[in-house]
Formats: structure tokens, sequence, C-alpha cells
């Protein structure tokens, strides 16, 4: 057995002691014996019970989280002094009264992730001490009445249960300073306000003592599937109630969105366009806890790999990585096109391979799962191991495939009692039912009347004091306070009734009535045949901007080389394209008024959600500035020449990277990110604007990029094939033993951006692997969890096991290696990514507000 790690003292006198990931299956007699010990963590052992740990009577801090524990460890009530219990990641189903009323000193206790259903009265008689209590992954249906006992409780955590209702009582007290209820099916309060926090749930009781709560039963719908599927056709037919055909010249461009009644529900229709340009902007609507309809066009459709992948299985994929627990109606359309026995072919064929696709994916998981539990050092590997086994816990609920003839009215009648069907079932939509007070349903009834009246523009954009004055003249609203309409706010723009993205400091003080207009400003430049636009540019428009006839041939050509414009370019295109679409009155508040002041609402939007980045030529240094500070900017003349915009989905691929690379060598520092089931689409593209706010680099292309730090190239290669999809980062191997540590700091730096990013896919696996360096040798190098400590190994040395080589740690993983004489102590390498702005590693940080890239 390893020996403990803990405090350098005589084994008597030992205070605390950690035989975390030991494997143990019984505990040890050397520990019991100790009666002096105050702290023990048997984190990710083996344990089933706990025998004899009663005798440890002056324990203040117990962890026995992720073991094998079924029934909860009744000696437990001993440890009087027990201040910190951790119980997590069990299999616990019940706790025995007579427990908790015997540990007066508790404070944090831990009992995510287990199978409770319920708490011990008892469990009150901590409410002197308790302050942080984790609840969430267990089998509540209602919320456990003792929690309500707990009055010094500052922290509580109960997400992913069953629970329906809060209730109003946990609210009113001063203590509670965070709490957390994502992934319950709540109805009061809805998840929506829920996600506000504890003071908009707090207001939210407030109101309704003003009143009873009314249901609202509301449904957001989203239409995905290919270019010219039908999704218009059957949206707007459901709509309406009969069949309305759509001509493809009126085919969707961006996102459509509509809202109407079925019975008692209210559906909200978000129609989405198929082309892949288009799919850059979907994630940012693409939103749990909807119901999806894949529109298929089963005339289109044959029973082979390829159109299985482009009409269903794109989607399928994208889903199961960016919403993985949704629910999917398939509905086959242009069933008039095809023979009776084709159509139910065809449906057979779909839905096997459906089935297949996500029992591959399963088996996927299990096997990662299997693979690190099966490793020599599985403790290495825990982060993971756990982000793997969230990943398995979620799965597509696919529905049976609906086959509908759009031309036939009785069809879509059928498709719409279908559709009610499934949103009436509790088990796959157990939040369709929100109860609110009236304040929330008469602020959204006076804003509708708001964007609908004369006075207000097409485009819906509205200040909030302004839209705050234009309620109080409404009826019952004449008493609306700021913070009240903040809060109603929040849940409509959730619920994608409006869009108020207060994060966004350029717009937290705008409110977009039509969330449609919002769509209208990405698909001003992130569209399909955009260089078409560009070239139908008007002469007239030209020159309202001081451009010519060559300066918009010299935009085509730049952004067709470099998918770049310079800022006049963008003014002319925006100008050209709302003029076309009657907004012309909207164009300076989207742009930003000349002279600048301000960037104007489309830039903050672009950027806020990675569609484009800003670049800059650098401007020259004034000569008439004063001396030179080290430490403060750089004086630089006034014109510091033209802003322009780099768009990276619209890249093509250049051999210029990799001829400024100049080739891979042997003895690169050599990694890769895999990605499982595959790189989502877009999500390149994304990593290129996120890692060059960081990093400055002037060599970019569709699946590859340069990047510079301190003068040191790194490059960045993207992989995406089926059961083959990674990131390749590679930096040259220094040439002396102290360049490791910025080497690999830069490599780690870029690895976590790219995982950061991952982030909001929650059915997306990434793992880092170093290839062995032996040439034609497949074996890889797993990476241990990243702790922010540094190095990821302890080893000199590493061996493969496949060619039996040796290699030098750290030509594999981020090692330094160590020199003949230890050197001094060096502070640890701490890693540290925000979303733009700052990253951290080594014992220094780099700040960049905005990136210097040159055009050229």
């Amino acid at each position: 057995m390893a020996q403990p790690r803990a405090c350098q003292e005589p084994e008597d006198r030992l205070h605390e002691v950690n035989l975390s990931t030991q494997r143990l299956r019984v505990l040890p007699p050397s520990v019991l014996s100790n009666s002096t010990l105050e702290s023990l963590d048997l984190d990710r052992n083996k344990l089933r019970s706990i025998t004899g740990i009663s005798k440890l009577c002056n324990l203040k801090k117990l962890i026995l989280s992720k073991n094998e524990f079924v029934d909860f460890p009744n000696e437990i009530q001993s440890l009087v002094c027990l201040e910190r219990l951790e119980l997590n990641q069990n299999q616990i189903r019940i706790i025995p009264e007579g427990v908790f009323s015997h540990l007066p000193r508790l404070k944090h206790l831990r009992l995510n992730n287990n199978r409770l259903c319920a708490l011990p009265r008892d469990l009150a008689a901590c409410g002197g001490s308790l302050q942080y209590l984790n609840i969430s992954n267990n089998l509540f249906r209602t919320f456990p009445q003792p929690v309500l006992q707990l009055a010094r409780l500052q922290e509580l955590h109960v997400q992913n249960n069953a629970l329906r209702r809060l209730p109003r009582e946990l609210f009113q007290g001063q203590s509670l300073k965070m709490f957390k209820a994502s992934g319950n099916p709540l109805r009061e309060p809805p998840s929506e306000v829920c996600a506000g926090g504890i003071r908009q749930i707090h207001n939210y009781f407030n109101q309704l003592q003003h009143g009873s709560g009314q249901e609202d039963k509301r449904v957001k719908t989203m239409f995905l599937g290919a270019s010219l599927a039908g999704k218009s056709t059957i949206c707007r037919s459901l709509k309406q109630g009969r069949s309305k055909l759509v001509p493809k010249e009126e085919r969707t461009v961006g996102i459509e969105i509509s809202e109407f009644q079925i019975e008692d529900f209210t559906f909200l229709f978000w129609d989405f366009a198929g082309q892949l340009e288009y799919y850059m902007t979907h994630h940012v609507f693409i939103t749990p806890q909807a119901l999806v309809i894949l529109v298929i066009n089963l005339h289109m459709y044959q029973t082979n790999d390829k159109t299985f992948k482009e009409l269903v299985g794109f989607w399928i994929n994208n889903l199961s990585m960016r919403v993985p627990n949704s629910v999917v109606l398939p509905v086959g359309t242009h069933v008039d096109c095809c023979q009776e026995q084709e159509v139910a072919q065809k449906t057979r064929d779909i839905m096997a391979r459906i089935t297949a696709m996500l029992a591959e994916r399963k088996s996927n998981l299990a096997h990662f799962i299997d693979n690190l539990e099966g490793s020599e050092e599985p403790k290495f590997y825990v982060d993971q191991w756990e982000r793997l086994k969230e990943m398995e816990s979620c799965t597509l609920t696919i529905l049976n495939l609906v086959a509908v003839n759009c031309t036939d009215q009785h069809a879509i009648r059928k498709l719409e009692a279908t559709i009610l069907k499934h949103v009436r079932n509790e088990e796959l939509f157990p939040e369709v039912v929100r109860v609110l007070p009236p304040v929330y349903r008469q602020v959204e009834a006076a804003i509708a009347d708001i964007a609908e009246s004369e006075e207000v523009a097409a485009h819906g954009m509205m200040d909030l004091q302004y839209l705050l004055s234009k309620l109080s003249q409404h009826k019952n609203l004449a008493s609306l306070s700021r913070e009240l309409l903040q809060d109603i706010l929040r849940y409509l723009h959730r619920i994608g009734l409006v869009v108020w993205y207060e994060e966004i400091k350029h717009l937290e003080s705008t409110v977009f009535l039509q969330p449609t207009f919002l769509i209208t400003m990405f698909k001003l430049l992130v569209r399909h045949q955009l260089v078409q636009q560009l070239e139908s540019i008007s002469v007239e428009t030209l020159i309202g901007e001081h451009a010519t006839i060559r300066d918009r041939a010299n935009w085509v050509w730049t952004f067709k080389s470099k998918a770049m414009l310079c800022h006049q370019a963008v003014r002319a295109l925006v100008k050209h394209q709302l003029c076309s679409e009657g907004m012309w009155d909207v164009f300076e508040e989207i742009m930003g008024h000349r002279p600048h002041r301000g960037r104007g609402k489309l830039f903050s939007l672009l950027e806020h959600f990675e569609l484009c980045l800003e670049v800059k030529h650098t401007g020259a240094l004034n000569p008439q500035a004063r001396e030179f500070v080290p430490g403060k900017p750089w004086e630089t003349t006034q014109s510091q020449g033209k802003s322009w915009y780099l768009f990276p989905t619209y890249l093509n691929q250049t051999e210029e990277v990799s001829e400024v690379w100049g080739g891979d060598h042997p003895e690169d520092l050599h990694i890769r990110a895999y990605f499982s089931p595959e790189i989502p689409e877009g999500f390149f593209q994304r990593f290129l604007v996120k890692v060059c706010s960081f990093y400055s680099t002037h060599w970019v292309a569709k699946v590859t990029c340069l990047l510079v730090c301190n003068g040191k190239p790194l490059l960045v290669k993207e992989n995406n094939q089926r059961a083959y999809s990674y990131l390749e980062l590679r930096s040259r191997k220094p040439s002396e033993r102290t360049g490791f540590q910025f080497a690999w700091d830069f490599l780690v730096a870029v690895v976590l951006i790219t995982q950061k990013l991952a982030e909001e896919w929650p059915g997306l696996h990434v793992c880092v692997k170093s290839p062995c360096r032996t040439s034609g040798c497949p074996a890889e190098f797993l990476w241990p969890d990243m702790d922010g400590t540094g190095a990821t190994t302890k080893e000199d040395v590493k061996t493969c096991g496949t060619c039996g080589h040796r290699f030098g740690a750290e030509l594999l993983l981020p090692k330094v290696p160590r020199a003949l004489e230890e050197p001094p102590a060096q502070p640890s390498a701490h890693y540290y990514v925000t979303s733009y702005g700052t990253t951290t590693f080594g014992p220094s940080s780099i700040q960049v507000t905005r990136q210097n890239i040159s055009s050229e």
C-alpha cells in the first residue's frame, strides 16, 4: 500500500492524512489508531463501509467522495467535531434519522451524485452551523423540507433533480447567497427565472403575492434541415392550419421566427436556413428544452451513407453535441413525389441509421471510459472520466418519423395532432408549463403592442429607459420599476421573445423587441453569396461612402483572397443591403455614427459571438512624442490606418501558412486535441477569432493558422475526418533547456482556449494526446488532467508501450527537463484563460485588449 501523503510528523501526531486514489477497500488500522487525526481524505477509493471510524473523535474533515457506498455510514454520528463531510458520487439511497442531530458543528455537506429522494428530518439540527449544501444530481421530486430550517445556509445546489416547484420560504431569509437549480423541470419559478439568480427569484415570489400565478404553456419549436427540405412550407402550413407551399425564391435567409396558437399551447416557431453559411449563427439560437423538427426531403434522400450524412446525420450529430438532451421529431417531406413503398423504405432506413449512429456514440463513450478506468494510473484522469460519465447520461430522444404530403391539408392536420400529442407528454417536455405572476404577462402583452405600433420602426430596437417610460403608460404598469422590468426582460430573452444582451457593454441599454431583426443584422455579413452582394453595391452608395468603383473591385478581391473587409467596405455593404430592405433609418445606429462615436451595434454582436475579428494596421511612431517611458504605451501618429475585419468562415485554404512555417520537423513539440464525435461545424473559425484575440498572427487560412508569441511560432491545423478529428499543435523544439518552459506554456494556453470553447458543446468530448516520436509508430500518450500546476507528469522518461522506445518527458508532455544540478525553485506555472483578453502562464501574464494583425 502506498504511504499516506501527509504532514511530516511522527505517526502518532499526524493531523492530516490523504489516502485518495489508493483503491482501498478497508480502512488501514494505522489510521484508525490515530486519535489526533483532524482531516482524512479517502476520495476515489473502493470503500463500501468505514467500520471503526467512530474512534476518530477529533475528526473535523472527512472526504468519502467517489467510493462505492450504498448505505450511509452510521458511524459518522460519533464524529461530533465534524465540520466538513463529503459523500458525493456514491450510490446512497437513504440517510437514516439520528445522524445529523449528533453533528452540531457541521458547516459543509456534499451529497450530490447519489440516489437520494429525501433528506432526514434531523438535518434541521445543523441549522445553526450548516453553510454549504450540495444535493444536485439526485432523485428529488419535491423540495426537502429540512433544508428550510437551515438558518445559516449560504450556498445551496439542487441541480439536475426532478423538482417542479421551489418553496417561497427558501428565499425570504437573508443568509442564502448562492443558489443553483438548473436541470430541474421547474414550473414555479420557471428555470428562466432561476437563471437570473436569487434576487430575481425573490422578486418573482414577491410579484406572486399580488395575485395568483397564471399558467403559461409555451413551446419553442426549431425547424432544422438541409436547404430546400421544406422547412418553411411545414412551418407556414402549421401556422395557417392548411397547406401553404413556399416558392423556392422565398426560401429562408438566416432564421425566421413566428408565434401562433394550437389549442391551449403557444408555439414559437424558429425556421433555420439550411445552407452551411448560416450555420455559424445558428449556435446562438439553438437552445435546450425545445422541440426540434428535423425536416428531410424524402424525394432527394437515397439509402446510402452520403445522402444520409448530408440530409440527416449532420443535423443529428450537431444536436447531440450542442443540445444532447433534445427531443427530435423527424418529418419527411415531398411524399407526393415518391411511391408509397419508397416512402416506407426510406423511413425505415433513416430511423435505422439514426439508431445506429446514437448506438455508436454510446459505444464510443463507453470505450473512452473503459480506457481511462483500465489505465495504469486512473487517478490522473478523474476529471476526464467525470466529464465522460456526464456525457454518457445525455442522449437525444428521437421520435418516430412522420411522412407528410405538404400539398394535403389532412396530412398537415395529422402532423399538428402528432406534435400536440408529444408536447403534452410530461416525460418528454416536463417544463412546457410555467407559472408566471400576472405582471409578466402584462409586460409581455404591452411590449407586443409597442412593437406593433406605428411609431416603432420595423427593426424594433429601443432604449431600455425609453421602453420603461412607454410601458409605464399602460394600464396596470404605472408603478413598473426598472429592476422588475429587467427581470422580465431576462425571462423573455431566455424564452426567445425579445433579445437583450445585458452582458455586452455596447448593447446593455438596447432591447430588441423583434428578435428577427437581430438575425437580419447577422445576415448582413454572415450569409450565402456575400461576394455577389459586394459586387452589386450601387454607384450612389459608393459615392455616399466616398468610394469608387475601383475601391469596390479592391474590396471584392481582398474578400475573396483574404476573407477581410475594410470598415468603408462594410459601411457600403450594410447600407446597400439595408436600403434594399427599406431600413435606411437604422444604418447609423448599426454601424456607428461619423465621426466614430462608439463602434456601432453590428460589430459588438459579431465579435461577441466570435464571427469576426477586428484587424488593424499598426500606426507609425509619432516623431513629436515625448520621451518613451518603459511600461507605458508608445505614442503613435493620429492616423493609424484603416480598420479591417476578418471573417474566418469565408477563408480559403492557401499554402502561405505552410510556407511561412517551413514544414514539419521530426523534432517539433507535437500534440493533438482529439474531438469526438467530430469537430463541430464552425468550431475552428470561432477558435481563430478567440485565439487571435490573445496572440499576434499574420498567417491564417481555412483550416490552419500560425500564432506568434514573443517571436516563437506555433502552428495549429484542423483535421476533420470521420473517427479522426483533431486539432494539431506544433512548436519548434527549444534549442536550450530553458526554452521548454515557454514552449509548453504557449502550447497549454492554446489547449485551454480550445477546451474553454468546447464547453459550449455539452455533448463534445475533447482529449489531448502526444504522438510517439518514433517514425511510423502509431502510439500516442494521453495527457493527464491539467490541474494548473504546470507539469502534468513527474516522470523524466516515458516509454512507448508499442515500440518500446524511451523519450524525455519534456518532448511529450508539459515538463521542464531537470538540470544536472537542481536550479533554484521556480514558481509553478498556472494556466488561466478568460473569454477574451487575458492569458496567464508561468510567472508572467499577458494582457491583450486588441490584437495586432497585418493584412499584407
